[in-house]
């Protein structure tokens, strides 16, 4: 019967395939657009916005979404009274065996799955005014660049219903600026852009492009906008270009005029430029559209500024006034209105902060400015799930329950308490997690010795406290931790941040040492192995005590280690990793994290990213404490001490190819370097695999360098990662990806139990960076991306012979379940 269905299923798409199924007699789908440009075929990435027309979209050169529209008919019946009509005799076997209602349900799910099919693509029908307007469009755009004698033409070819369209370009010669004429009218802008020093971007030689101008008058209206001219709008600056020269120059006059336009009775009257300054700044920290007719009951006055309430003044004037760049008799500035109004949307305590100019009574040159503040509730509630999965936690739920209090001491602050939770099913059975934080957000530098002054207001500087605790049960070793951080973050320029971290502290409690063995099983088999071999028995070793002994045993014993010294070795880097993974640390982190990214908004697929950070473990404890463990470590307050260096560099770009696909890569270097006889928590460490990783390898699989020896929970102190994915859209919210990962860790700690194949220790390492590939389907919600990857093993820097394509199958590949991007 499955094979039956499946059969009638593929029939049934196959049938669909016929791509021109809807098209009727004269009609024709368009297939292709080509442009040609001067006898050269391109894909024109800059040009498919001028394009008005495009084919459907297709998935490895079949357009799937047209497949299945195409199994859906325009004509079928809307309403269950219609389908009974045109389908009698199933209707009315319906209603007679079961009931109206049911031979109504029997209807609608046609009905429905018709509406499915129709919602898909489209076929795209060729539609000759477009054709002629997208010539028109590519004509208009050359001549933006300066090709005014450029001519575009179209050809259209078709066969079968199918059409081709082509579009030939021709761009001539560019035309070049000769000279360029700048005229300003207005004495006192003229006398504001002579003294200013402002590079004009019109220069002689240069190609002409529209763009150019654009961004000559964005600058002049900044100059003259932040030198006190507050009604001064691009309306007054005009570009006078000849066109008509035989030698493709032009000269360029550019004009800015003497006085504005203003409407008074409905006549327009002309009024000279005046530098503005402000009178009066009125800031109303209760704001609502309900209020604005009632009169304040509230006011207070602090360095010029009148803070204003219908009820009260509940914010502390001081911190307000700190982000109100604008001050009283002085002059109008446009980028000091755009960050004020920044600076007051970034305290995260109002809804909405609106400015307003108008200009004080009987004066044309002093302005009055009105902050209005629509304040947030004081008292928020939030709640978030998640639905987790990875090879370690086979399916997973987690939740988080917060409450948040704005204006806690009056300035801005927020003081946030959470409490999370997550229960999840893995291979030791089910596990759950608890923990709760405190958090409070100053809006400024809280630090001493006046540390405050070295980062200006305009880079809205913030500190953060937190206070936290987590416990784990049957996750790994029932990790219990404790957390105390303060941490300072401003924004250096719109897209560079730095974050210092002070006292970001951890103290990690492993609960259940004792379930090592169950947990690193593969560990276990390799020492019961030996074991075997050193008693002399078939006997298992005694878990966990057994196991424990024999590897300190073992360890001490000359005899085996120059009789059996690869057998010696394995355990003696067994019980180096059972020291460091049951081992309580502290960690007590001070870090630098400097950011940059320039993407506009979370639209924007044009845009690079660079992270940088550098953190120090353990240097000041470790200077004022001499107590050391059984193991030579240093300790404080008898608890190891985490003492090393850390760096992490990441970059990531991203290209937009056209509406539907873009171009994602990732590069990723870190090193850890430890000192006094350290080690790596295991938390810290690095790994490699998983979802967001190299997905070809399940998380913690891959590594160190060319080791595969089965062992669980690998980790390294060296890691390089760098992805390439493609991404495109397949049919509606799905979406599809091809990627391709490569990277590994390797260890850099120079310890004596760590195996030659695991070091990088000479270029010749990097040999052994392990390459994946695949693809994957997502599926975009808007306010989440489901993701579904399959990475194939591509290249095994372990194996012996055949590295690559040797387990390149779906047998072998690794199921990636992941939300969002992996990058």
């Amino acid at each position: 019967m499955k094979k039956l269905t499946f059969y009638f299923l593929l029939i049934l798409f196959l049938i669909s395939c016929n791509s021109t199924e809807h098209v009727l007699k004269g009609q024709y789908l368009l297939t292709k657009n080509t442009i040609i440009i001067d006898s050269t075929k391109t894909s024109g990435p800059n040009l498919q916005k001028y394009i008005l027309q495009k084919p459907n979209s297709k998935f490895l050169g079949m357009p799937f979404g047209l497949y299945f529209y195409n199994l859906g008919e325009t004509s079928k019946p809307k309403t269950p009274a219609d389908w009974a009509v045109k389908n009698p005799k199933s209707y009315r076997f319906i209603k007679r065996v079961f009931s109206e209602k049911q031979s109504i349900a029997y209807a609608n799910s046609f009905i429905n799955l018709n509406k499915w099919f129709l919602e898909f693509d489209s076929p795209k029908l060729l539609n000759l005014n477009k054709v002629k307007k997208t010539k028109s469009n590519l004509e208009a755009y050359y001549k933006t660049q300066g090709f005014f004698k450029s001519s575009v033409r179209s050809k259209i070819d078709t066969l079968q219903k199918k059409a081709a369209v082509t579009y030939h370009i021709t761009k001539g010669k560019p035309t070049l600026f000769d000279s360029i004429n700048i005229k300003i009218q207005s004495p006192i802008l003229d006398s504001i852009y002579r003294n200013s020093g402002i590079i004009s971007l019109l220069k002689e030689g240069d190609q002409y492009k529209d763009q150019t101008f654009r961004n000559e008058a964005k600058e002049v209206v900044k100059l003259f906008r932040n030198s006190g001219i507050y009604n001064f709008t691009e309306s007054a600056l005009g570009f006078y270009v000849d066109s008509t020269r035989a030698d493709n120059k032009t000269n360029v006059d550019f004009l800015v005029s003497a006085n504005r336009l203003i409407e008074d009775q409905g006549k327009y009257i002309e009024k000279a430029y005046k530098v503005h300054n402000i009178r009066k700044i009125n800031v109303i920290t209760d704001y609502s559209f309900e209020n604005s007719a009632k009169a304040f009951k509230d006011s207070i006055s602090y360095k010029g500024i009148e803070f204003l309430a219908y009820n009260k003044v509940l914010y502390n004037p001081k911190h307000i006034y700190e982000n109100i760049f604008l001050k009283k008799n002085e002059i109008y500035k446009d980028t000091l209105t755009n960050l004020t109004r920044s600076n007051l949307k970034a305290l995260k305590n109002f809804k909405s902060t609106n400015i307003k100019f108008s200009y004080a009574p009987n004066s044309e040159e002093e302005l009055i400015m009105d902050v209005f503040l629509s304040p947030l509730e004081k008292y928020t509630l939030g709640f978030e799930t998640e639905l987790t999965h990875s090879n370690i936690r086979n399916i997973g739920v987690s939740g988080k329950f917060s409450l948040t209090n704005r204006n806690t001491f009056k300035g801005a602050e927020l003081t946030k308490m959470s409490f999370l939770g997550s229960w999840f099913n893995s291979q030791n059975g089910p596990g759950w997690e608890i923990g709760s934080d405190l958090s409070l957000e100053i809006p400024r530098f809280v630090a001493p010795f006046g540390l405050s002054k070295f980062v200006p207001k305009e880079m809205s500087p913030r500190t953060l406290f937190s206070l936290g605790s987590s416990f784990q049960k049957n996750i790994g070793l029932d990790r219990q931790t404790f957390t105390f951080l303060t941490d300072y973050k401003w924004q250096f320029t719109p897209t560079k941040t730095i974050q210092l971290e002070i006292f970001n502290t951890q103290y990690i409690q492993n609960l259940n040492i004792n379930s090592f063995f169950n947990i690193y099983n593969s560990e276990y088999e390799t020492l019961n192995s030996i074991a075997k071999t050193y008693n002399n028995t078939t006997n298992n070793l005694e878990l966990p005590n057994g196991a424990v002994t024999f590897m300190n045993t073992v360890v001490n014993d000359i005899g085996f280690k120059n009789s059996n010294p690869e057998e010696y070795n394995t355990s003696l880097n067994i019980l180096n990793r059972y020291n460091i993974i049951t081992s309580d640390f502290l960690i007590p982190i001070l870090a630098y994290s400097y950011t940059y990214n320039n993407q506009s908004n979370f639209k924007d697929n044009n845009f690079s990213f660079f992270r940088a950070r550098i953190a120090n473990s353990g240097n000041f404890l470790g200077l004022i404490s001499a107590k050391r463990n059984s193991n030579n470590k240093k300790t404080f307050l008898n608890i190891p001490l985490a003492q090393y260096f850390k760096t992490d560099i990441e970059y990531k770009k991203f290209w937009e190819m056209n509406n539907n696909s873009v171009i994602a890569f990732r590069t990723f270097l870190g090193a850890i370097f430890t000192y006094d006889n350290s080690s790596i928590p295991f938390v810290k460490a690095y790994f490699a695999g998983g979802s967001n990783d190299i997905r070809a390898w399940q998380t913690y699989e891959l590594g160190p360098g060319a080791r595969n020896n089965g062992l669980e929970f690998n980790i390294g102190s060296f890691k390089f990662l760098s992805s390439l994915e493609y991404r495109f859209d397949v049919i509606g919210k799905l979406k599809g990806a091809l990627f391709v990962d490569a990277g590994n860790i390797w260890d850099i700690s120079g310890s004596s139990f760590v195996n030659e194949n695991e070091k990088l220790n000479k270029l010749s390492s990097f040999k052994n960076i392990a390459i994946g590939s695949g693809l994957g389907a997502r599926v975009d919600f808007n306010f989440l991306i489901l993701r579904f990857d399959v990475g194939f093993k591509t290249y095994e820097p372990y194996l012996q012979d055949q590295k690559w394509f040797k387990n390149f199958n779906f047998r072998d590949a690794v199921y990636n379940i992941g939300i969002n991007y992996p990058f």
